[in-house]
């Protein structure tokens, strides 16, 4: 089937390429190994790196199915993607699972592990981080903490603000429940990472859908990155919470991060 497809392919068209690895990358914070999918594209590089992470009840396997062609599409963007397993973090280092330490595994252990086995651009102008729906706040959460990391990041459907819904997503069980500890609560939302930031720190790209149960707190994260007078891209479309508004999403994405990478001289010419 594949070299049928191949064959019919107009000869003007690139043959790209691109491998993906399936990998167990250590934590030693966690004392574990969190499972890891990387898409390379072929050639030495040095190539940028964006950073892609899942929603809740997703995996590393989740962008494998949101981008079909992955290692093509790494290839033909000539970037480097890695897809971490986030498990149902919300990519914190939880203040109640002393096990759970994956702000600590995302902004260094995975970060030097990737740039010391691939030919990356070891550089935050050179790093982006975005994420669906959970994945979305974690890429908030990390790139506004980690602005040494991170040089751009991006939201899609992003629960930016965890505060309206107590009751979801086992997010109690990470942090305690709302009610008796609501000021840890307000510490975790991604939402009140912004007074972290000045205008120009970060290349920000933030998208969700009309009919997405997150849009209400996305408009105010938008609203409130004004208010402090952050420059950023702000995105609504029609669409609710679903596979098929990030499969579309996450080309925006690419597109701004591409033009990040552009800016910097940070992106191999295309073949």
């Amino acid at each position: 089937m594949t070299w049928a497809v191949l064959f019919l392919l107009p000869s003007w068209m690139p043959a790209w390429a691109g491998r993906v690895d399936t990998l167990k990358v250590e934590s030693p914070s966690m004392q574990k190994n969190v499972e890891v999918v990387v898409a390379v594209p072929e050639g030495t590089g040095p190539f940028p790196v964006v950073y892609l992470l899942n929603g809740f009840g997703g995996n590393a396997h989740t962008w494998e199915g949101l981008i079909p062609g992955i290692a093509q599409v790494a290839d033909r963007e000539r970037m480097v993607f890695v897809c971490p397993d986030g498990a149902d973090s919300w990519y914190w280092d939880s203040p109640v699972k002393a096990d759970v330490r994956y702000e600590t595994f995302m902004s260094q252990e995975l970060i030097d592990y990737v740039d010391a086995h691939y030919p990356t651009v070891a550089d935050r102008q050179a790093r982006a981080i975005t994420g669906l729906s959970m994945g979305g706040h974690g890429a908030m959460w990390l790139a506004f903490r980690h602005k040494d990391r991170y040089g751009a990041a991006g939201s899609m459907s992003g629960g930016v603000d965890i505060r309206p819904f107590p009751g979801n997503w086992s997010i109690a069980s990470l942090l305690g429940k709302e009610e008796e500890c609501p000021d840890v609560w307000e510490a975790h939302a991604a939402i009140s990472q912004i007074e972290r930031l000045q205008d120009g720190d970060l290349a920000l790209i933030i998208d969700c859908g009309y009919e997405d149960f997150f849009f209400d707190v996305n408009n105010q994260f938008h609203q409130k990155l004004l208010e402090h007078g952050i420059k950023h891209d702000f995105y609504v479309r029609p669409g609710g919470h679903t596979a098929e508004y990030w499969s579309n999403s996450i080309r925006y994405h690419l597109v701004f991060f591409g033009t990040f990478f552009d800016r910097n001289c940070l992106r191999p010419a295309s073949k």
